[in-house]
């Protein structure tokens, strides 16, 4: 059975899709994008604030879900520019400092609202 999972620490879907979806053990985050919860306006500042405000936004999903950044299995992040990499990866790694999840990144021609980045995860719920 699945779980609708859902926070105002992190923006609302923009679209036809959850925040969240628990099942079993498993949560399933939809991709966030650097969007303040608060305001819903999309973070400026080039992509080192806007990779912040993502891992703000994941980390607020999974802990709604019943899980943490430790506990995450898998991560996709897509960024418009692959010459960003080594920024996003600066900050990604303040968030993620032990048990690293399996990654992928990859370049895309767009992402929505104009956003430099966005990423996704599967993470482990605690029991």
């Amino acid at each position: 059975m699945k779980e609708i999972i859902r926070t105002s620490k992190a923006p609302e879907a923009i679209g036809a899709y959850s925040q969240a979806v628990k099942v079993g053990d498993f949560l399933f985050a939809s991709g966030q994008i650097p969007i303040d919860p608060q305001t819903g306006n999309l973070i400026e500042g080039g992509i080192e604030a806007q990779t912040k405000q993502v891992m703000e936004n994941v980390k607020h999903v999974l802990q709604a879900g019943g899980s943490d950044l430790d506990n995450v299995i898998k991560t996709t992040i897509y960024i418009l520019k692959m010459e960003d990499f080594s920024v996003v990866n600066q900050v990604y790694g303040t968030y993620f400092t032990k048990n690293l999840p399996a990654r992928s990144c990859v370049a895309v021609a767009s992402l929505p609202k104009e956003a430099l980045v966005e990423i996704e995860v599967v993470g482990y719920c605690r029991q």
